[in-house]
């Protein structure tokens, strides 16, 4: 098999484990694991793989079971997200190690899954940080999407509380849902922005020419202006 060879239907999980070694670049491998991500593929190319293979559950669930880091993100990107039980999600997002595929899993199968809510408030009180941040993760997607679902004071309040000495995944998804009330609710504004200033959470977080800041403050108000100069 080559790297050109197109995946298909029949494909197996060593297969795609063949082509996933083809493509590995050892010089994006360095790069992906000062991240914490062990794989070195191309994630354009990863991706192109998964669209060769298109939807396949049974081979998603081959794919999770090697504990591959590159096989798993393909695993995620063909798995059926309605197939999978809460149970099972939650103990997929447990066994994951790498950074991307727990934020794949979480923005590519828990939100498009029915549990996700059960999910969501489990998670959020989880003693362990990396899950703790799922929940933190699908809450800022409630903020904006489904604020219904929550309540922002309540929200607010604790952000205040817990999240400059919580734990960096954890605090990078609280500082997230702090931004995301910032953003679109404009009566917490003020108070999501005072909350930002206060703590100074990612305040010197090393941002790229033209990127916006995590910084809660600057990045509510870069989105604000956004949307006003496309209102």
């Amino acid at each position: 098999m080559t790297a050109t060879t197109t995946m298909t239907a029949d494909a197996t999980a060593a297969d795609v484990l063949a082509r996933l070694a083809e493509l590995e670049d050892p010089k994006m491998r360095a790069v992906n694991e000062r991240h914490g991500d062990d794989h070195g593929v191309n994630l354009t190319k990863l991706r192109g793989v998964a669209k060769e293979l298109k939807t396949q559950h049974e081979l998603a669930l081959e794919l999770w079971a090697t504990d591959d880091t590159a096989a798993r993100l393909v695993a995620i990107l063909v798995a059926k997200p309605k197939s999978f039980d809460a149970a099972e999600l939650d103990a997929m997002l447990r066994e994951a190690r790498a950074p991307k595929v727990r934020d794949w899993l979480v923005n590519y199968i828990v939100k498009k899954s029915p549990h996700r809510e059960a999910l969501r408030l489990a998670w959020l009180s989880d003693v362990d940080p990396y899950v703790a941040a799922a929940g933190w993760a699908l809450t800022a997607d409630v903020v904006a999407k489904q604020p219904e679902l929550v309540d922002l004071d309540a929200l607010l309040d604790q952000i205040e509380l817990e999240m400059r000495d919580a734990a960096e995944p954890l605090q990078w998804e609280m500082n997230t849902c702090l931004a995301m009330i910032g953003i679109h609710h404009a009566d917490r504004r003020d108070r999501a922005i005072a909350i930002g200033e206060r703590l100074e959470v990612l305040k010197d977080y090393p941002t790229p020419p033209n990127c916006t800041s995590p910084f809660a403050p600057a990045w509510i108000g870069e989105m604000v202006r956004r949307q006003g100069a496309t209102a």
